[in-house]
């Protein structure tokens, strides 16, 4: 079967190019929309002015536990522990993305230590604006790793 990949039949900024592609729909990865949540785990003094920081249509909202978590929010860890993140990385799907939050005078080993276990981020420090950023980057990690997923169909 041919695919014309490069059909453009009109003027349609921020769109793909290639309409005519035979995707199966069920094969796509399922979103939860447009507006992204982040999931904070841990103490919430920490990232009290976060939400003004963060685009609009975000939401911030406090989690209880793992079990509280869907697979599609940025989780954000407060003060995490090592294996708390490494629980959270075993528990959850590899879409969702996981943050953590450690103190401005945090060893380099302690850094390393929280990467090593699983998290997709790792911010010192607490200034909202700065951890805003790095939760826009996730989330765009985490939509690119959506398209990348595309072109894999279940063949049978």
């Amino acid at each position: 079967m041919l695919v014309q990949l490069n059909r453009n039949t009109g003027a349609r900024d921020f769109s793909a190019t290639a309409t005519g592609l035979p995707l199966n729909p069920a094969a796509l990865p399922a979103t939860t929309g447009l507006n992204p949540v982040v999931a904070v785990l841990g103490p919430t003094a920490r990232v009290n002015g976060l939400a003004q920081h963060l685009p609009a249509g975000w939401s911030v909202r406090y989690a209880k536990d793992l079990d509280d978590v869907s697979p599609d929010e940025l989780l954000l860890f407060t003060g995490p522990a090592i294996r708390d993140v490494a629980l959270a990385r075993r528990l959850l799907p590899g879409r969702t993305q996981l943050v953590a939050l450690v103190d401005d005078a945090a060893p380099a080993e302690t850094v390393a230590a929280v990467l090593t276990a699983g998290a997709d981020a790792c911010v010192r420090g607490g200034q909202p604006a700065i951890l805003a950023s790095h939760l826009v980057a996730c989330r765009r990690r985490q939509v690119a790793g959506r398209w990348t997923q595309l072109n894999r169909q279940d063949r049978i």
